[in-house]
Parts: structure tokens; sequence; C-alpha cells
């Protein structure tokens, strides 16, 4: 007789066998797949289902019956209410190794030949974070400015601060809500306060977010022209479909040091966003690229990996789709002396019409949806002697990954960089060369 399915609002009692991505932990019950969120491998639970997939069942913890062995008291108050973290109750050991578990399985779901070991390269727990972006939650009575709940869109406050910010970062965001408190009209047209600050603290830029008005920008400018915990304050005016970004005071740009290139990026430029792994993670890019050949740096961003990989004398031709970040590279390459053309467009407009070159290497550092089919085969027709992929998404990494296997790809090198600590994200290395 099979066995009844597991309804909506049934309560139950598992076990959590293991972690997987997006911070799940996966139980089962009579063989049928449990995820409960932020769950510990070893942690017994009553459940409440949430939800009847094909496949498996999500659910929510009603009861803890017995805790994970590798559970610790949570260093910050606002877990696990606030949606910014999922393992901080996890030792910090447990973490870095439950997640390249997770990375591990994800390259065995997607057929990914790789046998070896996988190296992690682990961060300091507090203080990591370089950028940010808050979400604002304004009533008549109150302003909220934070990250969102688990499971929800209101705004959990930071008015305590978060452990991922610095110092400097924490009391700017308190500046800024005290700003907001202020100004009714200014919160209530916001919808985000993107915040960057540079790697070693000296430099730091708040970008207001949402249908902010030309009036409003010119009050905020005025406002801030006396924070000098800020030195360059913008915004984006006008609604969706029409929005512009302004410079209302300061400077947009912040700058890195990394493997002995000055790197100016602007605050709505991507860039990687941990201050302590940063130069760690452009040196095995570059340890992991060949000399001697050109360089292909797609979604190439203010140009970290491909300005400091390969020789100096290697040309460079750089992709991105941000003007901000076009803009940054053509900066940073003058500064740097280096031989690099700057395309700003998209990486499949760039590969299809740009022929390949003798001897070219490719680095790739794609958005969480991956390369996609389309640009893995446009990478692999032009066969270059090596590509380096930087992700920081397992499942679309093993998808893409698998691709460039049946295209003729193997990888020869996987390395876990734990770029955002205590979250469920995670950032991966691979080299794959011809087979």
């Amino acid at each position: 007789m099979p066995r009844p399915r597991l309804a909506p609002g049934e309560s139950i009692d598992v076990t959590v066998e293991k972690g997987v991505y997006r911070g799940l932990g996966l139980a089962r019950h009579e063989g049928q797949v449990v995820f409960v969120p932020r769950a510990l491998p070893g942690e017994r639970l009553r459940v409440r289902v949430a939800s009847v997939e094909r496949g498996y069942v999500r659910a929510i913890p009603v009861q803890r019956l017995a805790a994970s062995p590798l559970e610790r008291p949570s260093p910050c108050g606002l877990f696990p209410r606030c949606g910014g973290c999922a393992y901080q109750h996890l030792a910090h050991d447990a973490e870095l190794r439950m997640k390249r578990e997770i990375l591990e399985e994800s390259l065995r779901r997607a057929h990914v030949e790789w046998e070896g070991p996988v190296a992690a390269v682990a961060s300091p727990e507090e203080g990591w974070r370089t950028r940010a972006t808050f979400h604002v939650e304004a009533t008549e009575t109150t302003v909220r400015l934070g990250l969102y709940e688990e499971g929800s869109r209101r705004v959990v406050d930071l008015e305590g601060g978060c452990l991922q910010l610095s110092p400097g970062m924490n009391a700017a965001v308190s500046h800024l809500r005290d700003l907001l408190v202020g100004r009714p009209v200014l919160a209530g047209q916001l919808s985000d306060v993107h915040l960057a600050e540079s790697s070693d603290g000296g430099q730091r830029v708040a970008w207001f977010l949402g249908d902010v008005t030309a009036a409003e920008a010119a009050r905020l400018g005025a406002a801030t022209a006396e924070a000098p915990w800020l030195t360059g304050v913008g915004v984006t005016l006008g609604g969706e479909g029409a929005r512009r970004p302004l410079l209302v005071r300061g400077s947009p740009y912040l700058h890195a040091d990394v493997l002995g290139i000055r790197l100016r990026t602007h605050a709505l430029s991507f860039f990687q966003g941990n201050r302590f792994l940063v130069e760690a993670l452009a040196a095995e890019v570059a340890r992991l690229v060949p000399g001697g050949g050109p360089i292909l740096d797609l979604y190439g961003g203010v140009g970290l990996f491909g300005l400091t990989a390969g020789e100096p004398a290697s040309p460079v031709v750089l992709v991105d789709s941000s003007e901000t970040a076009a803009a940054d590279a053509e900066e940073n390459a003058r500064s740097a002396a280096r031989q690099v053309r700057v395309l700003c467009g998209s990486v499949e407009g760039a590969l299809s019409g740009r022929r390949s070159d003798v001897g070219e290497r490719v680095i790739l550092d794609p958005p969480r949806s991956g390369a996609g089919r389309g640009v893995v085969e446009a990478i692999a027709a032009r066969r270059p002697v090596a590509i380096v992929y930087v992700s920081c998404e397992p499942t679309t990494l093993g998808r893409d990954l698998s691709a460039f296997g049946r295209l003729g790809y193997r990888v020869d090198s996987v390395r876990l960089f734990d770029l955002f600590p205590a979250t469920v994200h995670l950032e991966t290395v691979v080299r794959l060369v011809p087979s």
C-alpha cells in the first residue's frame, strides 16, 4: 500500500540529516523529503507542513525537541528574526564544512567530474561586509532601516548594529536612520539605501533608491553637508522606467588596493563585498590564469580579475553591461598601465561579434543566474587555453560546468571562498582546461 502523502498543516517530528543550499535542513518522514529553514544537522524538530511540492515538502519549525550538536548561542540578538543571516547559531568551522559539502553535492548532482578535495578559505565572522542594501519602511510614526525579516517583507531595524558591518558602517546606518526620521517625506519616497565602504574604511558612500523627486534630492544634499561619516551621497531620481542616478554631494567613488593595483569603484558598480578576502580571491584567479596570452574578462566589472591576472603586457578585453563599472574599468586600466579594451554591453553580444584570439584565456564572473547555455557554448567554441569561472551560486555553477564538460572541457581546480559568513551564500573559483 502506498504511504499517505503529507498535507499542508500537518505536524510531524523529524531529525535533520544535513544542510542543503539556501539555508535549509533536509529531513525525511516515511521516505518523503522535508525541507526546514535554518535547521541544523542532528536537530530534532516538530514541524508543520507549509506546502507540498513534487518530490518534497516545505515545513516550518513549531517546537525543538533536541538541539544540534553543532549549535552555538547566536552572537547576534537579531537572529533568527532578521533574514540577513542563516547560520549565526552554527559553529563557524561547522558552517565552513557544511558549505563545502553543499558545494560538493551540487557538483555531483550536476554530474560534474571532479573527485579531488575542495579547499575552503575562511573569512573573519564579523565586520567583513563593504557593500549592503538596507530597506526602508516608513509609516506616519516611525522609520525602520534594515534587512527583511525571514520569510517576509517586514523590515528588521538594525538599531543595535549588524555583525556583518564595520563599526563605521553601523554608525552610518544609525545616522541615516536619524536623518530619515526627521524627513518623513523623503523616507516615504525611498525603497532602499545602498551603503558602500572602502576596504580601509576611509571612504563611505550612501545612495538613496526610490521615487525621489529633484526637490527632495536637493534637500538631501543640504542635510548631509555636515556629515563627515559619508564621503559621498547620491540618489536615484524618478520612478520605474525613468530612473537616473544623481550625485548630490561629495564623490561617488571608493578605492581598493588589490595585488598592487589601485581600483576605483563607483558606489553603484558591482565589487566583491568581503574586505578580508577580496585580495585572496583575486590572487586565486591570477594563479589559475596561465601566462603568455590574451585575456577575455567576461562580466568583468571594474577589472578586479582582468587587471590583476596575467603578465602586465597581456592584452585584456573586458566586457560588462554596467555603464558605471565600465567607466571604472577604463580608469583602472589607465592607472594600472594595462593594455585593456573595455566593451560596455552584454556578454552574449560581445561573444557573437568578436573572433577568438590565439591562446586566449577566459575569466567569467556571472551573476547568480550563471552564464547559461548560450554563453557557455560561445566560450567553448572559441577553444580558450583555460577558463576560470568565479561563481556565487553552486547550482548554476554545476549546470554550467556540466555543459562545459559536454563541450570538451574538464575541471582541474576547485576552491571555495567563504565571502559571506553566516549567510547561505558561498563563492567558488573553478578552472577548466581542454579535455
